[in-house]
């Protein structure tokens, strides 16, 4: 018997010495649509950062808004004439690119809106410069709710999702790390970032999500990866309505096992919204704290993280677990009791910060994860020791705005010190 049911405890944060988090915020992000009648609304991004602001997280973290990707650095890992298009395209002009918007996969699932470029070099220049700052050392953790965008392929559009900015976050940390792990917490398997390092075992991908007549209809457990990457694709099959306490029992174990053998120098976690209970497009019935015990024990190793959204299309529901567990990443449990803040009235009627489970059956049976874990272990046995890596020049890094010259700042801003100065002043100890 390789399952063990563990009780689901409360969370509790170990403040850890070194604990320096970079948050990634864009403004305009909140502003695009996908359509009113469409699941993923990017206003959830706006919802969230004001719940961060209002409880006083800016105090403990440095925020940044991150240079947006360009089509250089989108080429990494798309094609330059995916690229091409989704920086021609618009509403406007759609009916020019037909036979682009069929090869590409432009339409129902992933629309042509206004803006559609910019948004994608939103979400990619966030986790791209969150990258390059833990490359650096100049954090612990970087934050980008805007980038999870895990479906999205070298040529092709998938699952509301243009561009896989979770690729190119990984190839900058690549740079510097021999080893890279990425870890999916959405209820959708995370396709593009497996097929975009299916073939090496310099990055390993485990995801854990729904499979069974279900988008996108990959990720079973014998897609373990090929030719040198063998072995290093990890699936994580799981049944409607799995709980707390039984998505614990299969994330740990599976993790502590990966992290003991693989030894990553670096993480990347997606943390999708949509494995919560309630969510509109979702099955699984994790609550908020449920959710947020992953990235609490994903930060108690202390390895270097990028922590990125996903999906998510119950609006509050993805704001309340987002904040909370960017409490958990400064080391602080947010109080229950929801500060006022822009998008108040979407919290009723309790204005609690909570996402409950329901009274949904667990079709996930100790037999069926008992099954699901012993295969996952036996492959896993063949990474037991970590792959060497050759080692290489560095290429140069992604020009970083917060390495400015101080002095060339300073006398271009009048406002006392310069703004990547001010940037970088948290919360002093002396505060109230």
């Amino acid at each position: 018997m390789v399952y063990q049911a563990k009780p689901f405890d409360p969370i509790t944060v170990k403040a850890s010495g070194k604990n320096r988090v970079a948050y990634f915020y864009d403004a305009d992000v909140g502003s695009f649509s996908y359509g009113s009648s469409h699941p993923m609304k990017p206003h959830r991004i706006r919802m969230t950062h004001s719940l961060i602001m209002n409880y006083g997280l800016y105090k403990k973290m440095e925020i940044y808004r991150a240079k947006p990707a360009t089509k250089q650095e989108m080429c990494q890992f798309h094609s330059d004439e995916y690229i091409d298009f989704l920086s021609r395209v618009t509403p406007d002009n759609l009916e020019m690119f037909q036979k682009e918007s069929v090869k590409f996969n432009v339409g129902d699932d992933c629309p042509v809106f206004d803006g559609l470029y910019e948004y994608c070099s939103i979400s990619g220049g966030g986790s791209m410069e969150g990258a390059a700052r833990l490359n650096r050392g100049k954090c612990d953790v970087a934050i980008n709710y805007a980038g999870g965008l895990h479906h999205a392929k070298k040529s092709e559009a998938s699952g509301f999702c243009y561009l896989n900015d979770i690729v190119l976050g990984i190839i900058e940390l690549l740079r510097y790390h021999s080893r890279v792990l990425y870890i999916d917490i959405d209820v959708h398997h995370g396709d593009g970032v497996e097929e975009a390092f299916y073939t090496t075992d310099r990055v390993m991908t485990c995801s854990f999500h729904k499979y069974g007549e279900f988008f996108p209809g990959t990720g079973e457990l014998r897609d373990t990866g090929v030719s040198k990457g063998r072995y290093y694709s990890v699936n994580v099959p799981l049944r409607d309505g799995i709980d707390d306490s039984t998505y614990k029992s299969v994330f740990e174990p599976v993790i502590g096992k990966i992290m003991e053998w693989y030894q990553p120098s670096a993480v990347v976690l997606q943390c999708g919204g949509d494995s919560l209970s309630g969510d509109r497009l979702g099955c699984f019935n994790l609550s908020m704290r449920g959710h947020a015990n992953c990235v609490n024990y994903m930060k108690s190793f202390g390895v270097p993280m990028l922590v990125v959204g996903g999906g998510g299309y119950t609006m509050r529901n993805v704001s309340r677990t987002w904040a909370f567990e960017t409490g958990i990443l400064n080391n602080v449990i947010l109080d229950e009791n929801l500060p006022y803040n822009d998008y108040y009235e979407y919290y009723g009627p309790d204005y609690q910060l909570d996402v409950r489970p329901s009274n949904m059956f667990n079709v996930n049976t100790p037999e069926y994860l008992d099954k699901v874990l012993t295969g996952i272990f036996a492959n896993l046995e063949n990474t037991k020791f970590a792959p060497s890596v050759q080692v290489n020049d560095v290429p140069h890094d992604r020009e970083d705005l917060g390495d400015v010259d101080e002095d060339t700042a300073d006398a271009k801003d009048t406002r006392g010190g310069s703004q990547y100065a001010r940037d970088a002043i948290i919360e002093r100890d002396d505060e109230f």
